[in-house]
């Protein structure tokens, strides 16, 4: 997986070990995601998760696991080619662009998105609680 990663800082600045640590947690969670680990995924996203789809239709945690441990979904290629994070207290935010590879619903896809994923840190482990994708028209540049 390449990548191309920076924290942004915030007024005030952004306490690095927290970004870091919100930056691992993306990490996972994208590796994750191409091994369809249903159990990693289960402890990063939070009960309460809300995720738009590019069909702009909402997803709960269980939707989630659920097409991972189901096989309708599987990812051959996640590619970041930028992230950023942003950390204010117990609230992060990720913006993740990069080409996704897969299958889902048994038909083959490929797709260069941009997420957006807000997550809360509880007990000391970063959760994702809500999240977006959407296209990313192929020559966006890398600005956010």
């Amino acid at each position: 997986m390449s990548q191309t990663s920076r924290t942004e800082q915030q007024p005030g600045g952004t306490d690095s070990a927290a970004a870091e640590a919100l930056r691992a947690a993306e990490q996972r969670l994208q590796q994750a995601q191409l091994a369809s680990d249903v159990a990693e995924l289960d402890r990063l996203i939070d009960d309460r998760l809300v995720f738009t789809g590019p069909d702009g239709r909402h997803y709960t945690k269980q939707d989630d696991l659920e097409i991972h441990r189901s096989g309708r979904q599987s990812m051959t290629r996640v590619e970041q080619e930028d992230l950023k994070v942003l950390v204010a207290g117990d609230t992060g935010v990720t913006w993740f662009l990069g080409t996704l590879e897969g299958v889902m619903n048994g038909e083959r896809f490929h797709a260069r998105v941009r997420y957006t994923r807000t997550w809360v840190r509880d007990g000391g482990e970063w959760r994702l609680i809500a999240g977006h994708v959407s296209p990313a028209d192929a020559g966006t540049a890398l600005t956010g």
